[in-house]
């Protein structure tokens, strides 16, 4: 009943910028925290940042003062704007929503995107 959808990765040279968004659908009542992972091949994966229903942020040290997380309430879509990439950002991106569904019995479910693939190469 919930979905969501990423976009907006791809290749990208050192040193450039994307903005990844991450779209949801359904019958939602409410989305609180919103997340974005991403899982290098080979690697476990990791939380990149998030963002709370009242727009507080956190951010992973690695991507602290590079990226930014927002939230579009009206258009159920949040945002991870990444500047100053670096190969080790190649992954694949993951956005994560905790969202209150009415088909869900009314409780929290942790939903999950299919993933983006962002390559940061020259």
């Amino acid at each position: 009943q919930v979905q969501l959808v990423e976009s907006g990765g791809g290749l990208v040279q050192p040193g450039g910028s994307l903005r990844l968004s991450c779209a949801a659908s359904g019958n939602i009542f409410r989305i609180n925290t919103m997340a974005w992972y991403r899982q290098a091949p080979g690697k476990e994966r990791e939380l990149v940042a998030t963002i709370t229903n009242g727009g507080n942020t956190n951010y992973a040290d690695s991507v602290k003062g590079r990226s930014t997380i927002s939230r579009d309430n009206a258009k159920i879509t949040n945002y991870l704007q990444m500047n100053s990439l670096l190969p080790e950002d190649t992954a694949v991106y993951y956005c994560k929503a905790d969202i209150i569904a009415t088909g869900a019995g009314w409780r929290v479910v942790t939903y999950w995107g299919q993933g983006t693939q962002v390559t940061v190469s020259s």
